[in-house]
């Protein structure tokens, strides 16, 4: 497939953002210092060098902070309807270059065109919701218990912001920050992974357009690039007083360790487990369609992925018959092609670590019931495409309740009524996102209420992969409790302040406490 790039429009791509050069090592965005190493990606598409960016060493990261301190001082002087005009001239030149950072999305990643497409809507989404946020900064008025005083809450800008996102999602979580982080009047920091450092200097020129059309300091966004080690500058680093991390639990815990050394503040996003529940009233046609996206869709590398389908054993058989019916159908291959369903998974690490998922629920007692494997020819040569495999398993697997990266389904079998169904969806570590598929008012109720799913996504008759950005996003446990996006996910980024004014010549104490001189 050495002809993809040429045939699909790879390299006019790269032209539309920016990135003409990468191959002889690209800028780092805007508020760029370099260092000597290079850092190069490759497409899981084809296995082709796409281009190399510069590492960011600590020299480097010093010059980025004081870039950024020093714009900080500037932006949260501008009044908050002004930063919401900037985020919605991003947003205009995120519609102009949709097409191009889409498939740049699709080809360094690996998710399909569309899914591409899609992410970077969410990107324009998310800047349409902080644009009408921008003007809504609300505090809260109070009365005070001492008369001639007034009490009222506001929220000040942060700061710097830190943002370390996924590959997964390679430019969308940083949309979901740093959109709001700005309007706030924050400024960024940000290190995508390593594994797609091109989609996040393609933003960063997107943004440097913006800025420079505007006259404000480049400090006010901000890209470093490299391995964990990059990261960790700004994880220990105390004139960041937020870290918002994406990625997996493992390095969740470690970012909110040293965040917490600090007494700074963490925002997580970390793995995901997530399951649906089919109950007898589900509504089997829905089903299938929920299911067979949420654990295929991006390769079944989504925080949402659907991992785990809970069935009643009274209509176990029908549906373990329709998803393996809908398998059929399934077409993989180069995600630029729009006919394929499923594309490449990120690298060969995470293929071995499909293979090794498997090889266990095998050894557990599981049952395959689609094969899996490594797709090999001269469709496949970047060696990581694999095909999507459906495994019956129990709840009590150790591979089940672990989140393998990769499309692999487990279905497994409850009895009883819905409460039980409930326990096994959350026997997990993970708190993510779930779902249920029934028809039935009360059931649905129970799963939505206290006593039911204790995720922080919890839907009815839709599946777990997705979600607007109008509600805020997040989950439980070990998935790290953070909430991004929509509704009051604004105030992480902000900080709480409660004032009183005295308005009289008197100066009364509270809880009417005499101090007389």
């Amino acid at each position: 497939m050495k002809a993809l790039a040429a045939n699909f429009g790879i390299d006019k791509t790269l032209k539309i953002l920016g990135l003409k050069d990468v191959n002889e090592g690209t800028s780092t965005g805007l508020t760029s210092f370099f260092g000597n190493e290079l850092l190069e990606s490759y497409s899981p598409v084809d296995g082709q060098l796409i281009g190399k960016v510069t590492i960011t060493n600590e020299e480097a990261y010093e010059k980025v902070m004081d870039a950024a301190t020093q714009a900080f001082k500037t932006w949260r002087t501008v009044p908050a309807p002004q930063r919401g005009d900037i985020v919605r001239q991003f947003g205009d030149k995120l519609r102009q270059k949709k097409e191009a950072l889409g498939k740049l999305v699709s080809y360094e990643m690996g998710k399909s065109y569309q899914e591409g497409l899609g992410e970077v809507q969410e990107m324009i989404d998310i800047c349409d919701f902080a644009v009408g946020l921008s003007r809504q900064l609300h505090g809260l008025t109070m009365h005070s218990e001492r008369p001639g005083h007034r009490m009222y809450e506001q929220y000040h800008p942060l700061g710097v912001v830190g943002i370390i996102s996924a590959f997964n999602f390679p430019v969308a979580v940083w949309a979901w920050n740093t959109s709001l982080a700005w309007i706030c009047g924050d400024v960024c920091v940000w290190k995508p992974s390593e594994k797609t450092p091109l989609c996040g200097v393609a933003c960063q020129n997107i943004i440097a357009e913006v800025l420079s059309e505007n006259n404000l300091p480049e400090g006010i966004s901000n890209l470093i690039n490299g391995d964990y080690t990059v990261g960790e500058f700004m994880t220990k680093d105390p004139r960041i007083p937020l870290i918002s991390a994406t990625g997996s639990t493992r390095m969740g815990k470690i970012v909110a360790q040293e965040v917490a050394a600090r007494l700074g503040k963490s925002l997580l996003e970390l793995g995901g487990n997530n399951a649906i529940i089919v109950t007898p009233d589900a509504d089997i046609k829905m089903t299938v369609i929920g299911a067979v996206f949420g654990a295929v869709g991006t390769a079944g590398q989504r925080c949402t992925s659907t991992r785990r389908l809970i069935i009643h054993e009274d209509i176990y058989d029908k549906v373990k018959k329709a998803i393996v019916d809908a398998y059929k159908q399934l077409q993989i291959g180069n995600p630029l092609d729009e006919n394929n369903h499923v594309g490449p998974l990120i690298d060969k690490d995470a293929v071995k670590m499909y293979q090794n998922a498997l090889k266990q629920v095998v050894e557990e007692g599981g049952n395959i019931l689609v094969e899996g494997g490594v797709l090999s020819g001269e469709d496949f040569e970047s060696g990581c495409y694999v095909k999507p495999a459906i495994a019956e398993a129990k709840p009590d697997f150790k591979i089940v309740q672990h989140e393998t990266f990769a499309p692999i389904l487990y279905l497994l079998k409850y009895s009883g009524g819905v409460e039980n169904a409930i326990d096994i969806q959350n026997s997990v570590v993970q708190g993510l996102s779930s779902a249920i598929m029934t028809n039935n008012l009360r059931e649905a109720e129970l799963f939505l209420s206290v006593q039911g799913s204790d995720c922080g996504i919890a839907n009815v008759n839709i599946g777990t992969s997705g979600a607007e950005i109008g509600g805020a996003f997040g989950g439980e446990k070990e998935t790290g409790g953070g909430r991004e996006s929509g509704s009051d996910a604004w105030k992480v980024y902000m900080r709480r302040q409660t004032n009183t004014i005295n308005y009289t010549t008197e100066l009364p104490l509270a809880q009417g406490i005499k101090f007389d001189l």
